[in-house]
């Protein structure tokens, strides 16, 4: 479990399908992610993160506000799928809409990134999102990360027409202050 001021990021519980798909079926989330969710989705979804979480020892965690304990996303690392974030230290978020505007998706991230770097190998944390999805590209940006153009790439998993297609990709060195092997 990672704890910063306001959040919490941990492990998945069965309890929070229900109000995960309550964000994974708001259209307004959803805009630059992909289509809405079923209920059936995001439990195949929640139950990937815990395989994950089982077998690397980290996923896109659970993030709880401390103040209620209230489910309001996601937030976390994994190993990436797709294109040039292939294998690497993926960081992502997915975040209520009500939540947004908070600074909950940079707070989460900065723990996340600060994570990676004191327990993976990874000599950078990488993020990707959708050329027009300008919220996440403003939360990498806060983060430090630079973007990258020469990497830019359609995603293998959408059609060719699907206005999402094109994403664009982001990357954070590793501080000096990490050295270059995990601490734990």
């Amino acid at each position: 479990m990672i704890e910063t001021p306001r959040l919490l990021l941990r492990p998945w519980r069965e309890a929070d399908v229900t109000p995960f798909h309550a964000i994974c079926a708001d259209p307004v989330v959803m805009a630059t992610l992909g289509p809405v969710m079923s209920l059936a989705e995001t439990q195949a979804l929640v139950e990937r993160c815990m395989a994950m979480q089982a077998q690397d020892g980290h996923c896109f965690w659970a993030l709880e506000r401390r103040e209620d304990a209230r489910l309001i996303g996601w937030c976390g690392v994994i190993r990436g799928t797709a294109g040039p974030v292939a294998g690497k230290a993926e960081i992502g978020w997915r975040l209520a809409s009500d939540c947004w505007g908070h600074g909950y998706a940079s707070e989460a991230a900065r723990a996340t990134v600060d994570w990676v770097f004191a327990n993976l190998p990874d000599d950078a944390a990488w993020a990707i999102t959708h050329v027009g999805n300008t919220r996440s590209r403003a939360v990498m940006e806060r983060l430090g990360m630079t973007y990258q153009p020469g990497l830019d790439f359609d995603h293998p998993r959408l059609a060719a027409d699907d206005p999402l297609l094109r994403h664009v990709t982001y990357r954070l060195d590793r501080p000096e202050r990490h050295g270059g092997a995990p601490q734990g």
